[in-house]
């Protein structure tokens, strides 16, 4: 009824114009006193015609309607599926569709042009800082003097290099997606054993017990995953411990906790967002607002889903369930 109604409005001037010669002609017969049954008979028959004619055109509307409403998916990737042109008008709306269409595609194939060259700078660039990075850390330890806090800011800018990287690739992580079955204790551990020289340092304790539980994942982005969540861990908790253990009713779902500042409600449901940093951030200068936002975008190719759940002043609870949902194409 509604599309109806809007063909209809379409029409309206044709309309009025039928009724403004149907109103002539009445006014007419009237004038010059004819007989109006003959009058009457043709205008039934005119009437009759006026309807199907309008029948006719509606039907036609609406399925070019739909057609163009199917189209709406691909029409960004190709305009050849529009119904062609009937009207001058109608001609030059298309032609200014597929004018647009080519203007988006040159915008396009730039755009990934500098994306591409983008990738491989920072890709370059995070591969080459590598070099100093060891050599400094070999320095460091064959010095013979320890330095602790040089230790751990060197172990920070490896932490920034990785996040960096990881963030280039996160762009086109799906053409470099290995999926396969894997165990989480696995992985689990490698993230423990990366970040255990800062849980001695900042005396905190962590609750681990073995995880007997295997997932179809990409063991790689799966373990960056775990990085960065142990790393806000550590960042936001000054004393106490951080646990991992697997959530009892729902034998899937891992659970990283921590007994750190926590998150404020009303900021709960922006942290996933890309350089949202919240009341923390304000608080704490080291925050990006680029960890969860990377840890979202890498769980959701990955086809698995991330939640927190925290409370000012009472620790923060990260929830990774890792069942096999829909996987994302989408780079």
């Amino acid at each position: 009824m509604k599309l109806f109604l809007l063909y209809i409005r379409g029409h309206l001037r044709t309309l009025l114009l039928s009724l403004c010669m149907i109103a002539v002609f009445a006014v007419v017969t009237l004038l010059y006193d004819y007989p109006a049954e003959p009058v009457l008979y043709a205008a039934c028959i005119c009437l009759y015609l006026g309807i199907l004619v309008c029948l006719a055109g509606f039907f036609r509307f609406r399925r070019r309607h739909m057609i163009l409403q199917k189209l709406m998916d691909s029409i960004a990737v190709s305009t050849q599926a529009l119904p062609a042109p009937r009207t001058v008008l109608e001609a030059d709306y298309a032609a200014l569709i597929h004018r647009l269409a080519e203007e988006n595609g040159r915008l396009d194939a730039e755009m990934s042009a500098v994306r591409r060259e983008y990738e491989d700078y920072y890709t370059m660039w995070a591969h080459q800082i590598k070099t100093p990075i060891a050599a400094m850390r070999l320095l460091l330890q064959s010095g013979g003097s320890r330095n602790p806090e040089l230790a751990a800011e060197l172990f920070r800018i490896e932490e920034y290099v990785g996040m960096a990287l990881g963030y280039v690739r996160s762009e086109s992580m799906t053409s470099d997606l290995l999926l396969r079955r894997i165990s989480l204790d696995a992985v689990i551990r490698q993230a423990v054993r990366k970040y255990a020289s800062v849980f001695i340092a900042q005396k905190i304790s962590l609750h681990y017990e073995n995880v007997d539980v295997q997932v179809v994942t990409d063991e790689k982005w799966l373990l960056f995953v775990l990085e960065q969540l142990l790393s806000n861990a550590l960042k936001y908790t000054k004393q106490g411990s951080i646990s991992i253990f697997m959530l009892p009713d729902a034998p899937k779902t891992l659970v990283i906790a921590d007994t750190g500042i926590g998150i404020r409600a009303e900021d709960i449901p922006r942290v996933f967002e890309r350089g949202y940093t919240g009341y923390n951030g304000r608080e704490y200068s080291q925050s990006t607002g680029i960890g969860l936002y990377l840890c979202r975008r890498i769980m959701q190719k990955l086809g698995h889903r991330i939640s927190v759940e925290s409370e000012g002043g009472r620790g923060t609870r990260v929830l990774l369930d890792l069942q096999e949902y829909n996987y994302s194409v989408n780079t």
